[in-house]
């Protein structure tokens, strides 16, 4: 049997997802391709033997339509024989990418994949916008599915978590994104991304707020509290009554999330190089890691971000594995309460879960998180000397994707 083995993986650094931010004016298409390039220059490799481009991109519509991933490919200038595909797993688009690769891989179909991800939320689209509020009347009358804050604060409220420790969350994230940009933890995988007249736009994180206190957090106003006062289109229920019909046994939705405790919105494009190891024998190229399971599950759609737990649990039993034997952990922090139902549900030790920080200090830009999530615990499985490191992340429709790798 064959392995997937991860050669390298790189991203571009996250901007701030509005017109100020600093990738804004760079197309996306041009964000990745320069991501691509970065990865091709550092391994050397004949981009005429890549079998496939895969990436993840939650958009999918305007600057983000007609395949960016074969898009990104032609505008680095790879070879035409390079394919491209580009896949929509909400949130968990680029760590499907590397999942499907890897099992290309697995499966004999393949020998080189790159995979990955690239969003530029700065660039509007209607998933960047409203979110589930634009599904069809139909699918609403099924599920009741509200936006994803609303269904991160209905978390909290079914769990009983209060603000103070979501915000507490937060503060540990922000510190430990500063401490690992003071020690330069991300400086293997970043790659400085130019604007088209060569001129430097940004090479590292923008988005984190280094020393942020729970005082500060304290200071900030619930972000949901009037979306959960819409009626409804079509409707005479407003959001949060739609959700509590599915919950009815709650009261009134605590809303507890803000802009500190829930992901940073932030454009930026991550890439993943795997192989079989056969042809990385064949062409000289020594394996970082390798993937060992990955799994994907779904859950209940309108509570819609408690996957992760159910997708931990699963790829841990594919993998003939428990809890024990993994090392370190990435988990998306698309908000504190989705982080703190996963660390609930798994109960796992906090000390061994986003080391560097995660999306509530550095962003989450959507479809390149989850490749630059496995990047990350790459890297800090070496620094550490560690082994065995799982990545989960939800995603919108109330599913969750997850992957276990092991250095080699």
């Amino acid at each position: 049997m064959t392995e997937a083995w991860i050669i390298d993986a790189v991203r571009s650094p996250r901007g701030k997802g509005k017109e100020s931010g600093a990738l804004h004016n760079v197309h996306p298409q041009r964000i990745l391709a320069q991501v691509l390039n970065a990865l091709q220059a550092r391994n050397g490799f004949d981009t005429a033997d890549v079998d496939d481009v895969i990436m993840g991109c939650g958009a999918g519509s305007g600057d983000h339509s007609m395949d960016i991933a074969r898009m990104a490919a032609l505008d680095a200038g790879w070879s035409i024989q390079a394919p491209g595909v580009t896949l929509n797993r909400f949130c968990g688009s680029g760590q499907q990418a590397v999942n499907f690769g890897a099992a290309g891989i697995l499966a004999g179909f393949q020998d080189l994949v790159v995979a990955g991800g690239v969003e530029s939320m700065s660039r509007p689209s209607p998933m960047h916008v409203d979110g589930f509020t634009a599904n069809n009347n139909h699918l609403r009358d099924q599920y009741d599915m509200v936006p994803q804050g609303i269904s991160a604060d209905l978390i909290a409220t079914v769990e009983g978590f209060n603000r103070e420790e979501l915000d507490q969350l937060a503060v540990d994230s922000q510190a430990r994104a500063a401490r690992a940009q003071a020690e330069g933890r991300f400086d293997r995988a970043l790659v400085p991304i130019h604007h088209d007249d060569g001129t430097l736009a940004l090479a590292i994180d923008e988005h984190p707020r280094a020393g942020t206190t729970l005082e500060d957090l304290a200071k900030l106003k619930p972000s949901f509290i009037g979306m959960g006062g819409h009626v409804v289109a079509g409707r005479e229920l407003t959001i949060d009554e739609t959700a509590r019909k599915a919950y009815p046994h709650i009261g009134e939705i605590n809303h507890v999330h803000h802009g500190g405790n829930s992901s940073g919105v932030v454009d930026g494009a991550s890439a993943v190089l795997m192989a079989s190891p056969d042809w990385a024998k064949a062409h000289g190229m020594k394996p970082r890691a390798k993937v060992t399971m990955a799994a994907v599950a779904g859950d209940e759609p309108v509570i819609m971000l408690t996957a992760p737990g159910p997708a931990t649990d699963l790829v841990l039993r594919k993998a003939g594995m428990t809890l024990a034997d993994i090392d370190l952990f990435e988990v998306n922090e698309a908000f504190a309460a989705v982080l703190l139902k996963w660390l609930r549900h798994t109960g796992a030790d906090w000390d061994k879960v986003n080391v560097n920080g995660g999306a509530m200090a550095l962003g989450h830009p959507i479809g390149a998180t989850g490749g630059m999530l496995i990047g990350t615990l790459v890297d800090e499985l070496e620094r550490q000397d560690k082994q065995v490191g799982l990545v989960t992340m939800c995603t919108g429709g109330g599913m969750a994707t997850a992957t276990i790798i092991e250095r080699i």
